[in-house]
């Protein structure tokens, strides 16, 4: 039997700050239906750009809000999984998000955590290696912002 599911393509953020003289912090959420750690992340929003809609999903989920990168740093794959227990493939572009302000109130603070890791703890607190990868690095790039 083959595999038509056909993958969904969102958009995230892997939002950050600066901790001590050349340190950076990551912020993680947990998912609404299984409490994995991972990033603020949507499906695309009607009339806003990818990085818009990343952004975006960032104050909705996460209650955070900063200057966004116009270019994604990579993507990764997760699987997708529905109340019903359907499982839908997902590609996420990751966009990075200085973070300026976390509010005290948003939309999903009651379904979601949300917590700040140093980059080694936030690659070891998710599941997807390939997104894993992409914040042990993200202290590289920050270096050329």
């Amino acid at each position: 039997m083959s595999d038509t599911r056909r993958e969904i393509e969102q958009f995230g953020v892997l939002a950050w700050r600066r901790a001590g003289s050349d340190g950076v912090e990551l912020l993680l959420i947990t998912s609404r239906e299984t409490r994995r750690w991972v990033p603020p992340r949507g499906n695309a929003i009607p009339g806003l750009r990818p990085y818009e809609s990343a952004a975006q999903e960032a104050f909705e989920e996460a209650g955070v809000r900063g200057e966004i990168q116009r270019e994604a740093i990579g993507t990764y794959r997760y699987d997708k999984r529905a109340r019903d227990g359907r499982v839908t493939p997902a590609l996420v572009h990751l966009y990075p998000l200085l973070v300026t302000e976390e509010a005290g109130t948003w939309p999903e603070q009651n379904q979601r955590e949300r917590r700040w890791f140093a980059p080694d703890a936030a690659a070891a607190a998710v599941d997807e290696a390939d997104l894993a990868a992409l914040i042990r690095d993200f202290p590289h790039f920050v270096t050329k912002v």
